[in-house]
């Protein structure tokens, strides 16, 4: 019976916390056990742990690098973009030949305060300008397609003791799915896009859910009978344990990202020197992310997103104003954790999927290409340039695009080895060596 609800273990946990974390009434088998084995939230609270914080910030559909990192002084530039290539007066000067897109004030910021470093010409060998292979093999960190599991669910599945389960919170994903990236082959993380679909009865919930809870909660068959031990009754208690624990996570976890008690306190109060900008989703989710960092939750990983980057008509706009969310939203975001003392425990991480053409095209766009820049932000970064910036000479692109110089597998290898403290060559399945845009 249990098995024709949830086939596996694993679909139980990957469901379990969207359906009963914050039902209005607890479930009766809950209230039957839950003060046999104490306070179930214990188990999960933050008992002054001040380990480091990942935030993988995901740029969705090829954002595009020439027009974020501004080679003013290089002509090509110029006459591959006669419409879309910024104007030399109009850069934020980085260097003497490199300035950012005038509307990423955020980013200059971030920068001139040492907390930003910028990778040049990121990609992997053999570039495919698919969204959805791309988009994968970013998540899988596996150019070859060999593997099937993200990198970061592979980093959660190694550091597992034993038989033990992951904890789901361990990794939080504010986003409606799972991100593949986020995914092993035991560890599963919490994926939501506002608090309150945090509940069974959210917008997640089906039919199916819903007989599963019922089951669950019903009280004769959610209690096994006495000397009653098969494979049954023994999957039913393994579920029970689950949802007990799913159902105290998930509440904490709303209650954090919801903004309750000092979370609250902390993410309203005013950043001196600040005014409110309009930071729009990404700041959103990021406020959220504060929010839970400052309510001690021990989560190791978040995975933030903003999409819209896939510009292949009138760009110009469109990529002013998400180089305009992106700015604000991580500089309030840095601002924020600054003023909590929480900075130096964070370390934020973009990626896109690829970059976009060199050439624009006839639509007032550009399409998608191959390398493209990257962000690592936080206390602990060595800020700067890393990497000359792709040449953009005919004989140097490779099909109208640039050629990568950085594979992402370095970049993940320095977050992996040396901020999460991994064995990096075991998670990544190979050796990459690790680059120097982290403090000691």
């Amino acid at each position: 019976m249990i098995d024709d609800i949830f086939h596996t273990r694993r679909h139980f946990l990957r469901r379990g916390l969207a359906l009963l974390s914050a039902a209005g009434t607890v479930p009766v088998f809950l209230e039957r056990t839950a003060w046999a084995v104490g306070d179930p939230l214990d188990r999960f609270r933050n008992k002054g742990d001040d380990g480091r914080i990942l935030v993988v910030l995901q740029l969705a559909g090829g954002n595009d690098g020439l027009n974020t990192i501004i080679p003013y002084r290089d002509d090509n530039y110029y006459r591959a973009r006669p419409q879309l290539g910024i104007a030399r007066e109009k850069a934020l000067q980085l260097t003497s030949e490199l300035g950012l897109h005038p509307s990423a004030t955020g980013l200059k910021q971030l920068y001139d305060a040492g907390h930003l470093a910028i990778i040049q010409g990121v990609g992997y060998p053999n570039p495919d300008r698919s969204h959805f292979v791309s988009t994968d093999i970013w998540s899988t960190a596996d150019p070859e397609g060999r593997k099937h599991e993200g990198w970061i669910g592979r980093y959660f599945d190694c550091t597992c003791k034993g038989n033990d389960r992951p904890n789901p919170r361990l990794g939080i994903a504010i986003t409606q799915e799972a991100p593949l990236a986020m995914q092993g082959k035991q560890f599963n993380p919490v994926a939501f896009g506002t608090p309150e679909e945090l509940s069974w009865r959210g917008a997640g919930a089906n039919a199916r859910s819903r007989e599963a809870f019922e089951h669950l909660n019903d009280s004769t068959g959610g209690t096994p009978k006495p000397g009653a031990m098969n494979s049954e009754t023994s999957a039913l208690a393994y579920l029970q344990r689950t949802a007990m624990d799913a159902r105290a996570s998930a509440r904490e976890i709303q209650q954090a990202a919801g903004g309750s008690g000092r979370a609250a306190r902390v993410d309203k109060r005013p950043i001196p020197g600040k005014n409110a900008r309009g930071s729009g989703q990404l700041g959103q989710q990021l406020s959220m992310v504060h929010r839970m960092i400052a309510a001690g939750l021990n989560t190791k990983v978040y995975y933030v997103s903003l999409g819209g980057f896939d510009t292949h008509a009138q760009q110009l706009n469109r990529h002013q104003q998400l180089m305009t969310q992106l700015g604000d939203a991580l500089s309030e975001f840095v601002d924020s954790l600054k003023a909590d003392g929480l900075l130096d425990r964070v370390l934020i991480v973009s990626f896109s999927e690829f970059g976009r053409r060199v050439a624009e095209n006839a639509s007032q766009g550009t399409d998608h290409g191959a390398a493209a820049p990257l962000f690592v932000l936080g206390g602990k970064v060595r800020a700067g340039i890393y990497g000359s910036h792709p040449k953009l000479e005919a004989s140097e692109l490779d099909q109208g695009d640039l050629k990568w110089q950085t594979d992402f597998r370095n970049v993940y290898a320095t977050v992996l080895r040396n901020w999460l403290g991994a064995d990096s060559s075991k998670v990544l399945g190979g050796a990459f060596a690790p680059m120097n845009f982290l403090k000691a």
